[in-house]
């Protein structure tokens, strides 16, 4: 690596620009993980409310 690349790594480590970004990545996987957990739940409620209006109950 060159010495430009090794201060710039060191420099983001030193920073506090690396554990907030980090921080970031956790909170958005976890919202991701809520609204994909919460759009297959409503999504299979839907199905069963379709499926129930179709048949005519």
């Amino acid at each position: 690596m060159s010495e430009a690349i090794k201060r710039r790594v060191g420099a983001f480590l030193r920073s506090e620009d690396g554990p907030t970004t980090t921080e970031y990545a956790v909170m958005f996987a976890l919202i991701l993980l809520v609204c994909i957990s919460t759009v297959r739940v409503l999504g299979t409620k839907v199905n069963d409310k379709f499926a129930q209006a179709e048949t005519g109950w």
